[in-house]
C-alpha cells in the first residue's frame, strides 16, 4: 500500500473511532423507560381509645367508682386550730363542713363515705357539739370525736347516737402522735373507725343520702349568676383568719388557702380543693361564758353556690329526712358538679354579703 492510501485509511479509522467515542460519552442520548407507579399502602384507621365508664356513682360526690359505695358515712370532727394545721386525710373526704366553734376558731366536719380504701391517717380529731351532731345526723353518719360539750354528751347518750369517742367509749380507735403537742395530736383512720363501729354493733345497713348532680357537669342556673374566680370568706367573729379559694380553669376546682397560704393535706402535700363551694348564713347564739354556740340548722335561709368559676344565689333548706339541701330561688334542688363539696356556715348578723367577697378575674400568680 502506497503512502497516499495509508493516509486515507488512517483518516477513516480515526473518524470511526471518534464517532464511537462520541456515542458513548457525555452527549449520549438517554432513553426514558416508563416505570409502573408505586402505590403507597393505605394506612390503617386510627381510633382514640375511650375510657370505659365506671359502673357505679358515689352518692355524695357524683363521681364514677369501680365498686358500689354502700358503707355508712363516718363524720370526723377535725381540729382547725393553727397548731393543728396542716391536717391529715381531708383530701379523702367526700364533703367537708366548716363552722364556728368557741374560742375564735372553726371546726371542720369531714364526711367519708366513698373512700373506704383510704388507709391514711385522719386528724387531728377534736370535740363534739350539738350542731356538729346535727350535721353528722343529716348523713346518718357514725361520729368520731374526742370529748364534747355537756349538751352534746346529753344528746349522744339520751338519744342513742352512733359515736366513737376517744375519751369515753372508743379509746382503742385512736392514737396520739408524738410529733405534736396535745390536744392537737389525736388521730385515727377509716379502718380503725370502721372496726370500732363494728365492735359497737352500729348498723351498717342505713340508706346513704344522695346529692343531685349534673351528669354533664353544667353549673346550676338561677336568676343571679356571675363570674367568681377568687373568693374570700371571713368568719367575722374571728380575727386573723381568712379562707380563700382560687378557681383553677384546668381542673375545674377551687383551691383552698388560709391567710394567703395553701391549705395542705399532710398525708400527700396536696392543696385542699373542691368542685362545689357553698356558704350559707344562719342564726348563731352564745350559750355560756365559755363561748359555746347554738347554730340553727333547721330554719333555712340564704346561701351562695360557687362552681366552675361562677357564683349563684341559692337557698338552704332542712329536708324532711334531716338532710340539709340547696335549692334555686324557685325551689328546685340545685345540681352539683361531680366532685367534692365544701360547705361553710356563717352568722346571719351581719348578713351573708358581709362575710363573702369575690372577684370575676383571678389575680396573677
Amino acid at each position: 500500500m502506497n503512502n497516499r492510501l495509508r493516509a486515507s485509511f488512517a483518516a477513516l479509522l480515526t473518524a470511526a473511532l471518534l464517532a464511537t467515542a462520541a456515542c458513548s460519552g457525555d452527549n449520549a442520548v438517554n432513553v426514558n423507560v416508563e416505570q409502573e407507579p408505586t402505590i403507597a399502602p393505605t394506612p390503617e384507621p386510627t381510633t382514640t381509645p375511650t375510657a370505659t365508664p365506671l359502673p357505679y356513682t358515689a352518692p355524695l360526690t357524683g363521681e364514677g367508682i369501680a365498686q358500689e359505695a354502700k358503707s355508712r358515712p363516718i363524720a370526723v370532727m377535725i381540729n382547725n386550730y393553727s397548731a393543728a394545721r396542716p391536717q391529715s386525710g381531708l383530701t379523702g373526704a367526700d364533703v367537708v363542713w366548716e363552722v364556728l366553734a368557741e374560742g375564735g376558731i372553726t371546726r371542720l366536719v369531714a364526711i367519708f363515705q366513698s373512700t373506704d380504701g383510704l388507709t391514711n391517717t385522719i386528724g387531728p380529731i377534736r370535740s363534739n357539739r350539738k350542731y356538729l351532731i346535727d350535721i353528722a345526723d343529716s348523713y346518718g353518719a357514725v361520729m368520731a370525736h374526742a370529748g364534747g360539750s355537756p349538751e352534746a354528751y346529753g344528746i349522744l347518750k339520751k338519744q342513742g347516737k352512733p359515736y366513737l369517742d376517744e375519751i369515753t367509749n372508743a379509746g382503742s380507735s385512736f392514737w396520739r402522735s408524738k410529733d405534736r403537742k396535745a390536744p392537737h395530736n389525736l388521730y385515727s383512720s377509716l379502718e380503725k373507725l370502721r372496726e370500732g363501729a363494728a365492735k359497737k354493733k352500729y348498723a351498717e345497713d342505713k340508706p346513704v343520702p344522695v346529692y343531685r348532680f349534673a351528669p354533664d357537669g353544667t353549673v346550676a342556673t338561677a336568676a343571679v349568676t356571675e363570674e367568681a374566680r377568687e373568693i374570700t370568706l371571713k368568719f367575722l367573729m374571728m380575727d386573723g383568719y381568712e379562707v380563700g379559694y382560687r378557681y383553677d380553669e384546668t381542673t375545674g376546682l377551687y383551691k383552698r388557702s388560709i391567710n394567703g397560704e395553701p391549705h395542705l393535706d399532710l398525708n400527700n402535700n396536696e392543696t385542699l380543693s373542691a368542685s362545689n363551694l357553698i356558704v350559707f348564713e344562719t342564726a348563731h347564739r352564745t350559750l355560756d361564758n365559755v363561748g359555746r354556740l347554738s347554730v340553727d340548722l333547721k330554719s333555712g335561709g340564704q346561701a351562695y353556690l360557687f362552681q366552675k368559676g361562677k357564683k349563684t344565689d341559692v337557698d338552704w333548706v332542712s329536708g324532711a329526712d334531716g338532710m340539709i339541701r340547696f335549692a334555686t330561688k324557685d325551689g328546685a334542688e340545685i345540681a352539683l358538679v361531680p366532685g367534692k363539696t365544701y360547705i361553710h356556715i356563717v352568722p346571719d348578723k351581719p348578713d351573708l354579703a358581709e362575710h363573702v367577697s369575690w372577684v370575676q378575674t383571678a389575680s396573677a400568680g
